[in-house]
């Protein structure tokens, strides 16, 4: 298959290189187009007001795979990949991996999943891949994966237009990981604190930092989230899509607006 990797944690990234390779070999024709620096965190930011770069990128990746250095954020990289530096739009957009768990509310701030999701946009199938660690550099296991769910996707029904798959995967050795399950978005909060300090100069600034809340809520009528599913060591995938409309509220409100001191209040 045609495959197009991004990411957001950067072209020297260990993790898109593992990813990138694994699939080369596996023998797919990849291409890679990713930030030129680190961009966590940068939600589905896009560039507007300054020019965008692509430097070809050589001697970073396998022999057979083509490579840009973008100047801009995730999602800047797979608009330009198949807006301007591609030939050939791919079969699947694949964003990571990503040094660092994207579960519950983290895919609101995660470049990894806007790359996936800029590339759902767009109309190619995507998948968002994450290696749930910090400080653990093996990314073989969770490269291994997307090269097994490629193959499955491809032999089996397509994705649905609208969505994409956000995987995570434990970072574990392949033998020590307990399966794969198919989850929902789990509750998984921060609890902010800014840290004040000054600069050299006498200035002051501040640093956010905080601790991860991880909520585990039961119910057996609904598949495991993302976030339980990884305490038990599987790996986790979610679809996600990037229609944000509580489906639940369009009734609600509806009903809101049809009574009338709501309707006069609206004058209508």
């Amino acid at each position: 298959m045609r495959l197009l990797i991004a990411n957001d944690d950067g072209v020297f990234a260990p993790g898109i290189r593992c990813l990138a390779d694994t699939l080369a070999i596996a023998g797919h024709d990849v291409s890679v187009v990713c930030p030129d620096r680190e961009r966590s965190a940068t939600g589905h930011s896009l560039t507007v007001f300054d020019p965008i770069r692509a430097e070809v990128v050589r001697d970073r990746f396998h022999p057979s795979i083509q490579a840009w250095a973008c100047s801009g954020t995730p999602s800047d990289c797979v608009k330009l990949a198949l807006g301007a530096l591609l030939q050939e739009l791919p079969d699947f957009v694949v964003s990571g991996i990503n040094q660092g768990s994207n579960l519950g509310t983290d895919i609101l701030y995660s470049g990894t999943v806007s790359a996936a999701m800029e590339g759902v946009i767009e109309g190619i199938p995507s998948i968002a891949m994450s290696l749930t660690s910090f400080t653990v550099h093996d990314f073989q296991p969770a490269a291994d994966f997307a090269c097994h769910l490629l193959k499955a996707l491809e032999a089996s029904v397509p994705l649905p237009p609208k969505m994409l798959l956000n995987v995570n995967v434990p970072a574990l050795p392949a033998s020590e990981i307990a399966g794969v399950a198919i989850t929902r978005q789990g509750i998984r909060r921060y609890h902010d604190l800014f840290q004040k300090r000054v600069d050299p100069r006498g200035k002051t600034y501040y640093w956010l930092a905080g601790e991860v809340v991880e909520e585990y809520p039961q119910d057996p009528d609904q598949p495991p989230t993302d976030v339980e599913a990884i305490a038990q060591n599987l790996i986790s995938i979610t679809p996600l899509t990037f229609d944000l409309t509580y489906s639940q509220g369009l009734t609600q409100l509806s009903t809101w607006l049809e009574s009338e001191t709501v309707r006069q209040l609206f004058n209508c």
